[in-house]
């Protein structure tokens, strides 16, 4: 079942060869001709294009290897100076490419899946219905297949880790994240949960009360020492190159690019475009009303990735940015490390530690959604909650990536993904708990007023795609189905406090 799965899928994105490419497609190929065609000490510095390579020494050598296996396709791509180069052959390797390095994700996804199936006491054959709904996520397929990316991998990397971690083997979790880390730094996200959860868990000693041993044993040493070791030494071989030439603070800024602006061209749905919209709405009002007499306008839906400033309320710097996310993610930090040993409290932990840099981080691009989503996924599995959660977020999540896909070829596709995918999550789950459905016209784990939500957005793409026929649409309609998005997901968030509760139950029966 498994390999018949990953093969049938395979298929599917076979046929997505042709579709649209944004250009990540040229930043990536760009980033093969960078590592295949200059010294490394040019890696980080050179600007012959404007998609710089921005990516962690890992996945520059990720492109590396690809570069190695893409001369024998068209020699051509390779080279730096030949800019948005996409001939036949090119366009034929990067998305096989992708495909291909999507069989890392099916290996992480088909180690989670077991590790779920145990932990409900199912049998082996309930595996399957669980690795379906995780490896056919719909987001996923559209992202790196139509838009152009390698999250199929690194996510596949992630499980890795979560997997091991689930199977007491705290290292090997530890090496694959920081192998992770350094691939793509957007999981730094996700960090304070592994570092909370290995230092309570493996690191520290435990009383039989439950609190840390404060007198130090041997074990606590080596096991830090093991720990420290293994993370300074993936990051000694993946920085180390560079700073033996003395280009750290070079590779640093470019990991970090903080003038690209609060919010993304397309604004991630996340609390920052309630914020760019309120301005909005505040600077026309104060116009109309003769309050404000500056000509200067907020760009912040030029469609630019740019930093951009505010008109009426007040500009927002990084700072900011990083102090709400840290108090965003703190009550679920302080509850892991009230209830160690428990590796599914750390896959919680996780996922509300990337819903809370979601919602309040730096330059949030909508694809990020994806890094709550897919943990969710197997969560999902262990109480019945969980699953109305994931359901719900899974759909506003992937309809929230609509404005990456814009181009009329791509409107179906786009449309079946998300129905098949959340009409399959939504019936899996509810065979899952047994739950019957309200009456025919009810998703089987959502409630008649979450069903009802959900069509909601039925008219809303209707409009959307009549404002874009008559050649209407623009970044300002993006802005309206962000503002759309945003009140969705704050209602995903009332209901995702119930994880809280299930972590806050698990430290109080503990206790």
């Amino acid at each position: 079942m498994f390999w018949f799965v990953v093969l049938v899928l395979s298929c599917l994105k076979f046929l997505l060869l042709p579709a649209y490419r944004s250009t990540d497609f040229e930043v990536h190929r760009n980033w093969m001709a960078i590592t295949y065609s200059l010294p490394l000490d040019q890696w980080y510095v050179n600007e012959t294009s404007e998609w710089t390579l921005d990516y962690p020494p890992l996945f520059a050598w990720f492109e590396w290897v690809l570069a190695r296996v893409a001369c024998y396709f068209d020699p051509n791509m390779l080279k730096v100076t030949f800019l948005n180069y996409a001939s036949t052959m090119t366009v034929l390797y990067m998305r096989l490419a992708v495909i291909f390095t999507d069989l890392v994700y099916a290996y992480g996804v088909r180690l989670c899946s077991e590790e779920v199936a145990k932990s409900c006491k199912k049998q082996h054959s309930q595996v399957d219905p669980i690795f379906l709904v995780l490896f056919s996520n719909g987001g996923l397929l559209l992202v790196d297949h139509i838009h152009y990316q390698y999250n199929g991998f690194l996510s596949g990397i992630l499980f890795i880790s979560i997997a091991r971690l689930l199977q007491k083997r705290e290292i090997e979790s530890a090496f694959w994240f920081a192998v992770l880390l350094n691939l793509k730094h957007i999981y730094l996200y996700v960090a304070p949960a592994y570092f909370v959860y290995l230092l309570r868990s493996y690191c520290l000693a435990t009383t039989k009360d439950g609190r840390v041993c404060i007198r130090p044993h041997f074990s606590t040493i080596y096991r830090l020492v093991s720990l420290g070791a293994t993370v300074i030494g993936v990051f000694a071989i993946s920085f180390g190159p560079f700073i033996a030439k003395g280009q750290l603070t070079q590779v640093l800024s470019r990991l970090f690019p903080f003038k690209r602006g609060l919010s993304h061209a397309y604004w991630a749905p996340n609390f920052w475009a309630l914020y760019n919209f309120a301005d909005k709405a505040l600077s026309f009002t104060c116009r109309k009303m003769g309050l404000v007499t500056t000509t200067r306008m907020a760009s912040m839906t030029d469609g630019l990735v740019r930093e951009s400033q505010h008109v009426i309320l007040p500009s927002i710097p990084p700072l900011v940015t990083l102090i709400l996310t840290v108090i965003s993610i703190l009550p679920c930090v302080r509850m892991l490390w009230n209830s160690p040993h428990n590796p599914w409290h750390f896959v919680r932990a996780l996922i509300l530690c990337a819903f809370g840099s979601f919602m309040f981080g730096w330059h949030v691009h909508e694809k990020a959604i994806l890094l709550v989503i897919l943990p969710l996924g197997l969560v999902c599995w262990l109480h019945k909650a969980e699953a109305k959660v994931f359901v719900f977020l899974s759909i506003v999540g992937h309809f929230s990536l609509f404005p990456l896909f814009f181009t009329k070829q791509e409107t179906p596709i786009k449309v079946c993904v998300l129905l098949l995918h959340g009409l399959y999550t939504s019936h899996v789950l509810g065979a899952h708990f047994h739950e019957p459905r309200k009456s025919r016209l009810t998703l089987p784990i959502c409630s008649r007023l979450e069903t009802k939500y959900l069509l909601g957005f039925i008219p809303i793409f209707l409009f959307q795609e009549v404002q874009r026929s008559a050649q209407m649409y623009s970044f300002h309609h993006l802005k309206n189905e962000s503002f759309i998005d945003i009140s969705v997901l704050h209602i995903s968030d009332l209901m995702y406090k119930k994880q809280h509760e299930t972590m806050e139950r698990n430290v109080i029966i503990q206790v």
